[in-house]
């Protein structure tokens, strides 16, 4: 391992430039600002209990009651013992949020283009490309932080399985070991998922070479090590991901028990999620040309066109104030392609996609098949429902394919493949010392390619119809003419974009056409292509996040302001739960201040959504009553919320007299319809064979209270004439929750499809249920195990790349 000073000084200041970068794009974060993420607010909601046990008794919890009426916290932040690998990830990540993940992408793509050999000039280039992908830009404005933290080690992942794979065996192992275990990490399986899936395809290009070219040893020994690698960093998240699975498997991802509907009529699919679901957010075929289009199907929802637009003109024409009708065009529903809604194009940039042209033209070697593969791949699966039959195919058959939605996110392949080939493209005619003119027809094969189809798509123009899914809406509310305005402000983005587009196109020849013909140096030619590239991505990425997003930091710590029926509320210092219909299952301003049955969540608990699909949503106020919903967030006839007292709402726990037997889940939740859950309860003697007694005799003296909460430590008081069976309002989760009486583990079981049960003796008891999930306690011995492992083969891996250093020089 050999390191000169000038690479150390050279590596030192591409980091500075990344630095700045990050920092000069996100300029309010130096005010002490932060940017407004939807996603982000309503995760700050949901953790609010969570947060505050942690800071009150420097505990975690690992449970919270504040959404959904209880659920885990592994996927809400839960800090684990020994997770030394999201220490380090932190020290990566030191700039203030967002610009900490824009810095990542930038240090992920530059260590993957340094491990193919790129010219460090180039690789800054290919970098900030990278960094600056359009979608990559809008995922920090909403929210998606995880997937952003994902996307941003993938490449350094990448990395390590190309130095393996050039015999840099032990660099190779350790890079791949430790961008594993922060791929793991960032928790974002379905990124990590979908890059697997182009991993496998460079896999088994490379398995065609090595047998083409005789050197299946080699591959089968950088396989070898890279499963070794591999496993050692998803090792050392063993917690969360053990945590994870567990989780899943009770959450809507995991298999549904129901065989029915809500109406009664058979559902399709009990593994999963819904096909429908899954392919809910699928990209158009001819839409996925808005990789080369920003505006080609309108941009987004909410499109600010300010003055420059005809709708702009129009309102002011009919008399409308101007501060109004610019309100209205800031936010255009210009976007009118397939999918329900979007935040803006993936825009991949233009430029970068001619140059992955003409990397297909003039890079050689097996580099260039798997990133053409991946391309397709990822094109081709993110059409969803509108390329049904190999979608059905991946969804039936495929692995895990079936616990992700959005397939239109697979779409972040290819903004990794196109920019990368599009380096290796410029890197190619970097190494040309003399005869860089053999690939002017290259060039110009490239070009009249991108050209072309942008022409095409200009003539294609009269072709579309510019309506949008949501143009019914728009025509009720503000009428055919203003409708009529936006479908013209929709054919002018289209039309403008592409003309943009090609301008670009143009100015990249240019360029590359000064430099096939020495007209330019590598130095100022990789400025001016970078200048060109970045201008071109950065300028699409302000339209959709910008300064204008970032509110002070107060704003963001506290995303909902307290209302006054939250104030009402919060004077009644019980334990009860609250429901605000406005926002159903799917909202945390609740949260925030109370314990809801709502919540936000892309993998919500599969039985209280089942809940709200049979009953809540039909109003069935017992069902409420039983989860103890004591508040109702109700409207008055001039929109202000009150809350509304359930006087039914059972309380923390009660007795009941009779257990209702029953078979299956489909009879337990249906029996809920009718059930008297102040006296009653039902069970499904499948799950619990080994239950003798059901009835229980009435003692109307009986009582049980809750005498103590915690998120995960609840104390009861239970006095009873006779043995007594008590439900609690609480979600049961075997898989952590323990029950004892006097002190003494004692099992319990599952009511009412979603309700513990405990027998209790008669007497005076003392009750406990305490959160004690044996999966963090074993979890986090293999992970500590792990991290020493890799620490060690670190070490070793050093000590002996230095020695065989050493031992050169000594020759």
């Amino acid at each position: 391992m050999k390191i000169s000073f000038k690479s150390i000084l050279t590596n030192f200041f591409v980091l500075v430039l990344f630095v700045v970068a990050s920092l000069a794009y996100f300029t309010p974060v130096l005010q002490g600002k932060k940017i407004f993420q939807s996603d982000i607010a309503q995760y700050t909601g949901m953790a609010k209990e969570q947060n505050n046990f942690r800071d009150k008794t420097d505990t975690e919890p690992y449970w919270t009651n504040s959404a959904f009426g209880g659920m885990p916290t592994y996927q809400l932040g839960a800090n684990y013992p020994n997770n030394y690998i999201k220490k380090l990830d932190k020290l990566i990540r030191f700039l203030p949020r967002p610009a900490d993940y824009l810095f990542l992408y930038f240090l992920g793509f530059y260590i993957l283009l340094c491990c193919l050999k790129v010219d460090y000039r180039l690789a800054v280039v290919g970098a900030l490309a990278f960094g600056f992908s359009t979608y990559l830009i809008i995922i920090l404005g909403v929210g998606h932080n995880a997937k952003a933290h994902a996307l941003g080690y993938i490449p350094m992942l990448l990395g390590g399985i190309v130095l393996m794979f050039r015999e840099k065996y032990i660099l190779g192992f350790i890079l791949t070991a430790f961008a594993m275990a922060l791929e793991v990490n960032a928790n974002h399986y379905q990124m990590t998922y979908y890059f697997m899936l182009l991993i496998l395809i460079l896999g088994v290009i490379y398995l065609i070479y090595a047998v083409v070219q005789k050197q299946l040893k080699h591959y089968f020994i950088s396989v070898g090590l890279l499963v070794v690698a591999v496993v050692l960093g998803i090792a050392t998240n063993a917690t969360n991901l053990m945590a994870t699975k567990e989780y899943s498997d009770w959450s809507t991802r995991g298999k549904s028990s129901l065989t029915i509907n809500p109406d009664g009529t058979p559902r399709v699919s009990t593994g999963g999620l819904d096909k429908e679901y899954i392919t809910q957010y699928s990209y158009g075929i001819v839409e996925s040309f808005n990789i080369i289009v920003p505006r080609l199907f309108g941009g987004s929802n909410a499109e600010n066109l300010g003055t420059d637009s005809k709708t702009y003109n129009f309102l002011t024409n009919k008399g409308l104030s101007r501060t109004k009708a610019l309100d209205f065009t800031e936010s255009l529903p210009l976007y009118w392609g397939d999918q329900p809604g979007v935040s803006g194009a993936a825009y991949v940039g233009v430029v970068l996609f001619f140059l992955f042209i003409l990397g297909l033209l003039i890079v050689r070697g097996k580099v260039k098949w798997w990133l053409l593969a991946g391309v397709i791949m990822s094109l081709v699966l993110s059409w969803g429902k509108n390329f049904s039959l190999l979608t059905n195919f991946m969804i039936d058959n495929f692995p895990l394919y079936d616990k992700f939605r959005a397939v239109s996110s697979i779409q972040v392949v290819l903004e990794l493949c196109i920019p990368l080939l599009g380096i290796l493209a410029l890197m190619t005619l970097f190494k040309e010392k003399e005869n860089r003119a053999k690939y002017k027809l290259h060039l110009l094969i490239s070009a009249g390619i991108v050209l072309g189809t942008l022409l095409l798509l200009l003539f294609a123009k009269g072709m579309f119809s510019f309506d949008a899914l949501s143009d019914d809406t728009y025509r009720k509310y503000f009428g055919d003419e203003v409708l009529t305005m936006i479908k013209l402000d929709r054919q002018e983005v289209y039309s403008s974009d592409i003309l943009r587009s090609i301008m670009y196109v143009v100015l990249a020849m240019l360029v590359l056409y000064l430099f096939i013909h020495n007209k330019l140096t590598k130095s100022m030619f990789a400025l001016a292509i970078g200048v060109i590239i970045i201008a071109d991505l950065v300028s699409v990425d302000k339209r959709y996040v910008t300064k204008d997003d970032f509110v002070s930091a107060r704003q963001m710590e506290q995303p909902f302001p307290k209302t006054k029926a939250d104030e009402q509320i919060k004077q009644d210092k019980s334990v009860y739960r609250v429901y605000n219909p406005q926002e159903g299952l799917n909202g945390a301003s609740t949260s925030y201040y109370h314990n809801s049955i709502g919540g936000y969540h892309g993998a919500k608990p599969a039985a209280m959504q089942d809940l709200f699909d049979f009953h809540i949503y039909k109003n069935n106020v017992r069902v409420l009553s039983m989860l103890n919903v004591k508040y109702v967030i109700q409207q008055d006839e001039e929109g202000r919320s009150y809350p509304a007292v359930n006087p039914n709402a059972n309380g923390n726990a009660w007795f009941v007299q009779s257990l209702k037997k029953v078979s299956s889940a489909n009879e337990e939740i249906m029996a809920l319809d009718s059930l008297n859950v102040n006296t009653e309860a039902v069970v499904n003697t499948t799950e619990f064979p080994s239950l003798s007694k059901f009835n229980f005799a009435k003692d109307s003296t009986a009582v049980i209270n809750l005498d103590n909460y915690e998120p995960n430590h609840l104390t009861y008081t239970a006095i009873s004439k006779n043995d007594a069976l008590a439900v609690f309002s609480e979600m049961y989760y075997k898989n952590g929750w323990n029950a004892y009486i006097d002190g003494k583990n004692v099992p319990y079981f599952k009511v009412n499809y979603t309700l513990r049960a405990l027998e209790i003796p008669a007497g005076k008891h003392k009750i406990e249920f305490k959160f004690e999930p044996e999966i963090v306690e074993n979890g986090s011995k293999i992970a500590l195990a792990s991290n020493l492992l890799l620490a060690l083969i670190v070490l070793g891996g050093l000590f002996l790349s230095f020695r065989k250093t050493d031992k050169k020089e000594e020759v």
